[in-house]
């Protein structure tokens, strides 16, 4: 992550991990006493969204910090947890839906840990078993050169028995990570695509062989992994290209190490449209046979992308056969075609998920 400009939010110039991020990152700050002035620098950009990508605001979240995760009643959703660090990426994805969800967007960062980890502490004494990711408003590890946020957060999730904590990213910042004693309780997560949309859709990102490294890295370093096939991009020949990937990654990782894989079908907001014909005029990632969903996102024509799935699910399962799939927000046809059940005929999704935790991470769903 490249910083160009750095603001504090007055409110917290004071506090212990501002003053680490600002000597860390050795850039000069702007003290500002609200977000105005920094949404007035952005828009007078060219590129509001991409110079958001490299400047910082240093500041306190208001609002909760854990959050349920953001799925809609017509599709079936994982039942996870997110735990709020940060907003927005310094990577640029055409497809990155943050790009549309932030207005201007601008690199967040929050500082009030106290407050964090006294949220975090009421979650983990409840009963029953918790995952909770970091990676849904931003990429959990971009963060790691200046914060070392998710060594702290590996740390406390490995002194207790309930809950997992997921950090998924597209880089391979997993250096200040390896030498913990997690206990199994952290997994290291990558989004995975072919080489193909890494190269044409996923701007500064890590390449398919350095985040496939990185896994190996990580578990060489015992900890659960996870892979994330999210969006899956159609186009001619992906189903051959998503087979290779598949093929690769368990020869990077061992199969009794991945505790599950999602896919997701490329969805996207009618917002967000318009924002990758203007950024991105040589993607075509928006052109393609989409209908409105029920959701009110454009997806493709559900015989297309049940075929897509299908053949990705497959190829997994020819790899690993017990490994956990899972698809993201489809519906029960969906499922049913892809991976040959619903989730109700296994318990229900969080259930699922619950239970690869518990082989895989050591979780424990009593006291």
């Amino acid at each position: 992550m490249k910083i160009a400009t750095l603001y504090i939010d007055a409110q917290v110039a004071d506090l212990p991990e501002t003053r680490s991020v600002c000597r860390r990152l050795g850039l000069p700050a702007k003290i500002v006493a609200n977000a105005e002035a920094i949404y007035a620098d952005l828009a007078a950009s060219e590129d509001p969204i991409g110079s958001g990508k490299h400047a910082l605001f240093v500041t306190r979240n208001k609002g909760a910090f854990l959050r349920e995760c953001p799925g809609t009643r017509h599709y079936t959703c994982c039942g996870y947890r997110i735990l709020h660090i940060g907003s927005y990426c310094s990577m640029d994805c055409s497809y990155c839906i943050l790009q549309a969800y932030f207005h201007p967007p601008v690199l967040q960062y929050y500082v009030n840990h106290d407050d964090m980890l006294r949220e975090l502490e009421r979650c983990l004494s409840e009963p029953g078993i918790r995952r909770i990711g970091t990676g849904e408003f931003t990429d959990s590890l971009i963060w790691e050169p200046w914060t070392g946020l998710s060594r702290q957060l590996a740390l406390r999730f490995a002194g207790q028995e309930r809950a997992v904590l997921e950090l998924k990213t597209k880089t391979v910042n997993i250096d200040g990570l390896l030498d913990l004693a997690h206990r199994r309780k952290t997994i290291l997560a990558w989004s995975l695509n072919t080489a193909r949309v890494i190269g044409s859709e996923e701007r500064g990102t890590a390449a398919l062989e350095a985040r496939l490294h990185a896994a190996a890295r990580g578990a060489g370093a015992g900890y659960p992994i996870a892979f994330h096939f999210d969006p899956v991009v159609i186009y001619d020949g992906c189903e051959e290209e998503y087979g290779q990937v598949v093929e690769r990654l368990f020869a990077a990782v061992p199969a009794e190490q991945v505790v599950w894989i999602s896919l997701g079908a490329f969805r996207f907001m009618p917002d967000l449209k318009p924002i990758v014909q203007r950024r991105f005029p040589e993607s075509k990632i928006v052109y393609g046979q989409f209908i409105a969903g029920l959701d009110g996102k454009a997806r493709y024509f559900k015989p297309l992308r049940m075929r897509v799935l299908r053949s990705l699910a497959q190829a997994i399962q020819r790899c690993a056969p017990q490994t956990c799939v899972y698809l993201c927000m489809e519906d029960d046809e969906v499922w049913r075609h892809a991976l040959g059940f619903t989730p109700a005929e296994r318990g229900g999704l969080p259930r699922m998920l619950d239970e690869a935790a518990m082989e895989h991470c050591g979780v424990k769903s009593g006291p």
